[in-house]
C-alpha cells in the first residue's frame, strides 16, 4: 500500500523563504518544445499528455493570448540559450544563460501567474549536458511535465504519492491558488491512493 502524504510533508512542498504558495494552471495547457530530435519529441509529447490527462486539466493547441504557455527549451550547455531570440524579454531576466552556468544547474522553471494567482505560463530550461543526457525522453517528459504543474518550491519526482498530490490539488473544490499553509490540510484530506478520487 502507497503511504499517503500528510499535511506536514506536504507544506514543505510549497514553501520557500517561509512563505507558503501552492497555485495551479488555471487555463488550458498549451504546450511547445525546442531543441528535440522528432523521434524523442513525440515521446515527449506522449508522455506530457498523459501527465495532463491524469489530473484531468485540459489541454489546447493554442492560448488565445500567448499560443504557447508551456515553454520547453532543451540545450546541449547553458550557453546554447543565448541564441534563442528575444531571450531576456521573454525571461525578464538579464544574463540568465551565465547564472545557471555559475550555479552548476540542470534545469531552471520560471512561472506567472494570472490575476487570480492561476499559473498562467511556465517556461522550463533544460541543460542535457549534465546529469540529464542520458535520460530517457519519456521519464523526463514526466519529471519536467509533474513540476511545471504546481508551483512546487524543490524538486520532486512522479510517483504514486506525488500523482495523488496533483490530483487533489487539480480538484475542482479546491482553490486554483492558495497561501495559507492551512490549504496543505486540505490537500492532504483529498490525497488517497493512486487512481482514487476523493468526494468533495
Amino acid at each position: 500500500m502507497t503511504q499517503i502524504l500528510t499535511a506536514d510533508a506536504i507544506a514543505p512542498l510549497f514553501t520557500r523563504d517561509d512563505a507558503y504558495l501552492c497555485a495551479r494552471w488555471g487555463r488550458p495547457v498549451a504546450p511547445v518544445v525546442f531543441g528535440l530530435a522528432d523521434d524523442s519529441l513525440a515521446v515527449f509529447r506522449a508522455a506530457l499528455r498523459a501527465v495532463l490527462a491524469d489530473i484531468r486539466h485540459p489541454l489546447t493547441d493554442t492560448d488565445p493570448e500567448m499560443g504557447a504557455n508551456m515553454m520547453f527549451f532543451f540545450a546541449g550547455d547553458w550557453p546554447e540559450l543565448a541564441e534563442i531570440p528575444d531571450l531576456e524579454r521573454l525571461t525578464g531576466q538579464p544574463g540568465l544563460p551565465a547564472r545557471l552556468a555559475e550555479a552548476g544547474a540542470d534545469q531552471y522553471r520560471i512561472f506567472r501567474f494570472d490575476a487570480d494567482g492561476g499559473i498562467r505560463a511556465c517556461l522550463t530550461f533544460v541543460r542535457m549536458g549534465g546529469v540529464l543526457h542520458d535520460a530517457h525522453p519519456g521519464a523526463l517528459a514526466e519529471l519536467l511535465a509533474v513540476r511545471a504543474m504546481l508551483t512546487f518550491a524543490g524538486d520532486v519526482r512522479p510517483s504514486a504519492q506525488v500523482a495523488a498530490l496533483l490530483r487533489a490539488a487539480y480538484d475542482p473544490v479546491m482553490p486554483v491558488a492558495a497561501r495559507d499553509p492551512a490549504h496543505a490540510l486540505r490537500l492532504a484530506a483529498r490525497t488517497g491512493q493512486p487512481g482514487e478520487r476523493r468526494a468533495p
